[in-house]
This record gives C-alpha cells, structure tokens and sequence, in this order.
C-alpha cells in the first residue's frame, strides 16, 4: 500500500526543462522551451503572430524584438529616441503594435518592412504612462495608460480620444470579449470596468476583496473575464451576464498574480511572482498546476498565445518560454 502511494505521488510530480512542475489527475505536462534572447532586452511582454515568429518589447534598450523560434534568431528594430515599449500586440493587419510610454505614443511596425508609424497622444495627454492595447470588433485600438487615462485609436483615420480614468492612477490590463465589449482592469483603482465605446464612459465594478490590486485582464470564449489580482494574490473572474464575482487564492505562500492569459481550451494561465512561476487554472476543477522557472527572478509580466500555445516574458532573465499544449511540436 505505502510503495502505490509513493508511486502515485511520484506521477503527479515531474520535472520540466523549464524547470519544476506540478502536476494533478493525470493531465498531460505541457512541453515547455526557453529561448534565451540578447542580454540586457529584459523582454516586457510577448506577442507571438500567425506566420509563427513572435515579437517582443525591450523596453529597457527601447526596441521591439522578434524571434524565430524555429531557428532560435532573434532581430531588433529601433522604436525612436526615448522610446520605452510596454505592450505588443498582432493587429487585424498583421503589424505588430505597441505602447510606447517614452514616446507617449502608439506605434504600429509594418510586419515587412518594419517600418515605424507613430501616433501621438493629443496635447495634454503627455506622460500617459502607456501600457496595454486591444483591438475591438470594428478594427479600432483600445488601450491604457496607468497615470489614470484609457483612450481609442481609428487607425485608419488617426483619430484618438482620450478619456480619465474613474479614481484617477491605475488603468493596466484591457481586454475584449467575443461579444465585443471592451473592459479594463485598474492596478491602484482596485476595479474592473467595461468601457461604453460609443461614448467612451467607463462602468466600474469591483472585486469582492477590496484593494486586490486587479492588473491583467482576458475574457473567455464565453465572455467571463479573468483577472489577476496582484495584491490579493487571487485569479478572480467575472460573469458579466450575472454579475457574480468568483475568486481563488493562488496556491502557496505570499503569491502574487500578475500575468494573464486564457487560451482556446478556456484554460487560464497567469504567472506568480511569489513562487517564480507558471500556473494554469482549470475552471472545470478548480485546480492550478505549477510550473516553476529554473532561472531566479523570472518576473513574468505578460502572456499572450496562439493555438496550442502559451508564451511568456520572463524580463528578468531575457528568455521567452512557450508551453505547447496542442498535437504539434515547435513551429
């Protein structure tokens, strides 16, 4: 009896070559590879594109990076003097696009010629603090800035608007559902909000655990929005249908929730600076599994994926990792 129960919990434990991780009931391990980048781009966050390379901000060196993961190159295109990207992401265009809060401007990076087009905040916007970006339904750019703004970009016109933010400091993590409302989360605020984007109002609502620090936002397919609670150190979500609110603490000591993303498996995933790792969230369950980095100070900040794939910046040890979950191998 003791030796079946040894080795049942030897099963359930393996290690990765990203490093530690945890297993529950049986589920297969995802296959995990690090991609060292070039010292110094402390990668903020990751985007990975449809024609499978996978782009990058180096925010300290004010670049944007991009990897080809097949071959393990990676290339860097200068944003600009002053430039400090935070966000990246694919556009319906196929460009990458940024936030830039040294330039306190969006950016869009032609895939090809990687060609730079700026579009500056209005006049009385400056030090905006840019951090993330959405595209929503119609083709137009969302996005925020933690000195208290969110705003609206039309890119094929260039019109902006920029709206203040309810409570002042805090806008981070934004989000579009598949019913296409656009939501927000405020880091200082302690709240999440949908954005009327007619008129650009902001309707807040908060979490139950007051001042739980809500940073990065994703909406599943059915449209409930999964939160990281940064100072709570909970993985919260919320049925915009019902209006019930759901929030779990994050396995082990001192956690704290930063990263977030939900796959198409409606399987979230989220970093823990606490534990220096990986986790991914059932909803089915109710259970995390661990992945612990083997590289000290991770400091995942961002996620973001494609089909089969979850990929992270640790900017604190300039690699990018991928967690293959689906049939195929590398690409």
């Amino acid at each position: 009896m003791r030796l079946s129960w040894l080795r049942a919990l030897l099963a359930a434990c393996v290690l990765s070559t990203a490093g530690t991780a945890v297993f529950a009931q049986g589920k297969a391990p995802p296959r995990i590879q690090s991609y060292a980048l070039p010292a110094g781009a402390h990668p903020h966050d990751v985007a990975p594109a449809p024609d499978g390379g996978v782009w990058y901000t180096a925010q300290t060196i004010g670049e944007l990076g991009r990897l080809d993961p097949a071959t393990g190159k990676t290339t860097h295109f200068p944003l600009g003097a002053g430039a400090a990207p935070h966000g990246v992401i694919v556009g319906p265009d196929g460009a990458a696009w940024v936030t830039d809060g040294g330039q306190n401007a969006i950016l869009r990076v032609d895939p090809v010629t990687h060609a730079v087009k700026r579009f500056p905040l209005p006049a009385g916007q400056a030090n905006a603090n840019l951090n993330t970006a959405v595209f929503d339904a119609r083709g137009r750019l969302w996005f925020t800035g933690q000195n208290g703004v969110y705003g609206e970009l039309d890119p094929a016109s260039g019109r902006m608007r920029v709206f203040d933010a309810p409570q002042g400091r805090g806008p981070y993590g934004i989000a579009v559902t598949p019913g296409g409302d656009v939501y927000f989360a405020s880091l200082a605020g302690g709240y999440i909000a949908r954005i009327d984007t007619a008129t650009g109002a902001a309707h807040v609502m908060a979490p139950p655990t007051p001042r739980s620090g809500p940073r990065r936002i994703w909406s599943d397919s059915k449209g409930t929005l999964w939160i990281s609670e940064w100072t709570a150190g909970k993985l919260g979500a919320y049925d915009p249908g019902t209006g019930r609110w759901r929030e779990w603490a994050l396995p082990g000591e001192s956690p704290h929730a930063y990263a977030m993303y939900v796959d198409e498996q409606d399987k979230v995933w989220l970093s823990d600076w606490g534990k220096n790792a990986v986790l991914r969230f059932d909803p089915q369950t109710e259970k995390f599994e661990t992945f612990v980095s083997p590289r000290p100070n991770a400091n995942v900040r961002q996620m973001l994926g494609r089909p089969g794939e979850a990929w992270a910046a640790e900017s604190g040890t300039d690699h990018l990792v991928v967690y293959r979950f689906g049939a195929g191998g590398p690409r």
